[in-house]
């Protein structure tokens, strides 16, 4: 089954918040939507669920457009919360998965099973406002997976999380995605498109600026990091043709480079003015990409 969006646009009034953008995902794959506050990500997803109309083009699920009729196959968590506060937990799971097509008892295994995943089965009895921010993160998480949805939506997942816990959800999203389950999320936090998305697309002002996979995304960026460490300051050597940027860090400096001999004279010079303690030429990252194509103000 793929997601399939077309030349999509959609407009509010005279503003545009999504222009012409086209995409394909297939069936079991991991898609990453980056983009600053703004840029249409939010709005993409709801015109993919049918929440709203594209004012032009068209998007298919398996070759139809997403209704009340095959919506039990997706999963969706919002950005924002979409939990009743004053329900118990196990309730609402229960609740929230008869909504999506199970029956009461299949529901109520899966979410013991879901609570116990992510470490929380003691919050089953609770009501959802007695649960800190990253908790409810957690339970809602849960009732967009809780059904086996084959297409799952997840904006921001990792918003609210620790560190413990965004592992946890990292690796509950992989075994899902094992399962044959296509993945589209939105972050803030590039590594984390890094580690989990085959493709990715940057939106800016509603259109899609970067796309593609991940390694030719990197590859055609054209510039590359190199990585010292030393003991003394390594900023004068910023100044040098072929450096792009500089940035200082506690153990030395990063120098972004568009050629690869750069590196070298870069290491010439450093090892003129003492020892070296690392050297390394490293591929650009995300954030790299992510501050020269949306701007500095928006990263």
């Amino acid at each position: 089954m793929t997601l399939q969006i077309e030349n999509v646009t959609k407009k509010f009034g005279n503003f545009t918040a999504v222009k012409d953008l086209s995409m394909t995902l297939e069936q079991g794959s991991m898609y990453g939507f980056l983009g600053a506050n703004g840029a249409g990500k939010t709005t993409t997803f709801r015109m993919i669920l049918g929440l709203l109309d594209a004012t032009e083009g068209s998007i298919t699920w398996n070759g139809k457009p997403i209704t009340y009729a095959n919506s039990t196959h997706i999963g969706y968590l919002p950005e924002e919360r979409g939990l009743y506060p004053k329900m118990k937990v196990e309730d609402q799971l229960i609740y929230l998965g008869q909504l999506r097509g199970m029956k009461k008892n299949d529901a109520k295994i899966a979410s013991h099973q879901w609570l116990e995943r992510f470490e929380v089965p003691h919050y089953a009895g609770k009501k959802v406002e007695e649960l800190s921010k990253g908790n409810q993160q957690k339970i809602q998480v849960i009732a967009s997976l809780l059904h086996r949805p084959s297409l799952i939506i997840l904006d921001e997942p990792f918003s609210g999380l620790d560190p413990v816990n965004v592992e946890l959800l990292k690796k509950a999203i992989l075994d899902v995605q094992k399962e044959g389950a296509t993945i589209m999320f939105s972050s803030h936090r590039m590594d984390h498109v890094e580690e989990l998305c085959e493709q990715l697309s940057i939106m800016h002002h509603g259109e899609s600026i970067v796309n593609g996979t991940l390694r030719d995304v990197k590859r055609g960026f054209g510039r590359q990091n190199v990585l010292l460490k030393a003991d003394f300051d390594l900023s004068f050597m910023q100044q040098m043709d072929g450096v792009t940027s500089f940035k200082q860090t506690v153990e030395g400096g990063v120098f972004q480079i568009g050629e690869e001999r750069i590196a070298h004279e870069i290491l010439r010079s450093a090892l003129k003015q003492g020892d070296i303690r690392h050297f390394s030429i490293e591929e650009p990252s995300l954030q790299d990409i992510f501050i020269e194509k949306v701007g500095k103000e928006n990263a």
